[in-house]
């Protein structure tokens, strides 16, 4: 279930899916609210509805039908529901919106600890959709949790966003630079971006204010009340990590046993992300080189060089497509998400060394959740939308070109690229940002594990480093995973599952600092 890519918080949030799949076991990350419904720094739980507005009784107290899931057959062992929320949590008693919520009942019930709610990243990840296809990765916490997840607001069948068409998003990829060199491929650039967010207020502005992971975070805590549970108990992957984190800053004393894991730097703004990701691709991309026999600096040359040639002459790609640089780049960043993937970018450089594009392209595709018969999904869209509502720093396309130089130093591969794109991402968006940074200090939260992985590309391992430090003293808990992949559960580690499995299952938290190969 890959996503669009369109940069910084594409890659910073990617969906877990897209790891899963590229690896064979994966966006941001749904993917924000206005800049007066930004978190609110009393971490004072319930009274933090919105200018401590409070849900309504009916709402905390409505009662789920749960039955047979409609789309995709999950099979007779998922139950789908819609829940009411607010529309805007600052008027908890005026309009409401559907959220989508899927589950599979504790298989030990007699030994049941609760619900389990997961979020697989983005932002903009369908958690209906994802949770049944990692089923099985989760067969041993199902024994004790409900397994549940979601659509967030504005998601697929949340009130999901849509800003374009099919045929504009194919036309767009075709025609966009999204490494101008040229004043007129700037001018189309940045017209390009306008137009996008001009579509999505066109299609869907009635929600776009109302978005943010803060909203996401408060759909969160009426979940856990309507499900049941005194505190909420909750696994995020990628950009879940930032709507957990942003959830026990708001509700401190409702966190139950909250894992995070392939973490979104809370200390980096838009520019900020797209320094860390640069920096997590160069990475990854110069031990994918070591791991083929090549000199990291004489591969990143040639690749460069490579790219340079598609630029000036795309390369035939199949059914009459051509690919592009910003493609190609696509391809390559899609095949850094975890070294089981490796082999297939060996294949895809190797053809375009030749002169074919179709493998690139094809890698390209799936990262941008495009299908045979050249239809897209729209997880990019609510990316997106909730990327740009949550970012208040809006950098000018002067800032992001003198920027540059210190991107190509970090990255002459994805320097430009991602440079680029942080004041591409939201340029001219119809809805303000909500914060600089997200809030995640949680003071009085019970711990919380937060797990990186040495060379996760997407969510480099500093931002688990950092997100420890955000929570507070005794509340966050880091949990190393030394391996090539974006998030470390289900990643072949023994040692990864069976740590993290006792803290849900159990509650017993690791020491600090513990560290799995």
């Amino acid at each position: 279930m890959a996503v669009p890519i369109r940069g910084v918080r594409r890659a910073a949030g990617a969906v877990l899916a897209v790891a899963l799949l590229v690896t064979g076991c994966s966006g941001q990350g749904g993917a924000p609210g206005e800049a007066r419904d930004r978190p609110s720094s009393t971490g004072s739980g319930e009274a933090s509805h919105g200018a401590g507005a409070e849900i309504p009784a009916a709402l905390r107290g409505q009662r789920l039908d749960w039955g047979r899931c409609e789309a995709g057959s999950p099979g007779a062992a998922w139950q789908c529901a819609t829940m009411k929320a607010p529309l805007d949590h600052a008027e908890p008693g005026g309009e409401t919106i559907d959220l989508a919520l899927i589950r599979k009942r504790a298989t030990e019930p007699d030994r049941r600890i609760g619900s389990l709610l997961f979020n697989f990243g983005g932002p903009g990840g369908s958690g209906v959709a994802s949770l049944p296809s990692f089923g099985p990765t989760f067969e041993s916490l199902n024994s004790r949790y409900d397994l549940v997840s979601f659509d967030p607001r504005g998601v697929a069948a949340s009130a999901g966003v849509r800003c374009r068409t099919d045929a504009e998003i194919e036309a767009a990829g075709a025609a966009v630079d999204l490494t101008p060199d040229t004043a007129a491929e700037e001018k189309a650039y940045f017209a390009d971006a306008a137009d996008f967010g001009a579509g999505c207020e066109r299609r869907s502005g009635a929600v776009l204010p109302h978005i943010g992971t803060a909203d996401a975070a408060r759909d969160l805590d009426l979940m856990r009340q309507v499900l049941g549970d005194d505190k909420l108990h909750y696994f995020g992957f990628s950009y879940g990590t930032e709507l957990g984190g942003t959830y026990a800053h708001l509700f401190p004393e409702r966190v139950g046993r909250l894992v995070l894991d392939g973490v979104v730097d809370p200390t980096a703004d838009a520019v900020g992300h797209a320094r860390n990701q640069t920096t997590g691709f160069q990475r990854a991309l110069e031990n994918y080189l070591k791991s083929t026999g090549t000199d990291p600096e004489r591969g990143t040359r040639d690749l460069v060089a490579l790219l340079k040639r598609v630029d000036a002459d795309p390369l035939p790609g199949t059914d009459g497509r051509e690919l592009t640089e910003s493609q190609a780049l696509t391809g390559i960043l899609a095949s850094l998400y975890g070294e089981q993937s490796w082999p297939a970018l060996t294949e895809a450089l190797d053809a375009a060394r030749d002169g074919r594009g179709g493998k690139l392209l094809a890698l390209a595709d799936g990262y941008n959740d495009r299908d045979a018969s050249g239809s897209y999904g729209t997880q990019s869209h609510a990316q997106r939308a909730i990327s740009c509502a949550d970012a208040k720093k809006r950098p000018t396309a002067a800032e992001a070109r003198a920027a540059l130089p210190e991107f190509r130093r970090i990255s002459p591969v994805f320097g430009a690229f991602l440079g680029w794109d942080t004041a591409g991402w939201c340029h001219d968006w119809p809805v303000p940002g909500a914060h600089e940074t997200p809030e995640v200090s949680a003071p009085g939260a019970d711990p919380v594990l937060v797990v990186g992985t040495t060379g996760d590309s997407a969510t480099p391992i500093e931002g688990a480093e950092r997100m420890v430090d955000e929570l507070g003293p005794g509340v966050g808990v880091q949990l190393t995973y030394r391996g090539e992949r974006h998030t470390a559960y289900a990643g072949g580690s023994p040692c990864v599952t069976r740590t993290v499995d006792a803290y849900l299952l159990n509650g017993k938290v690791p020491r600090h600092g513990t560290t799995c190969s």
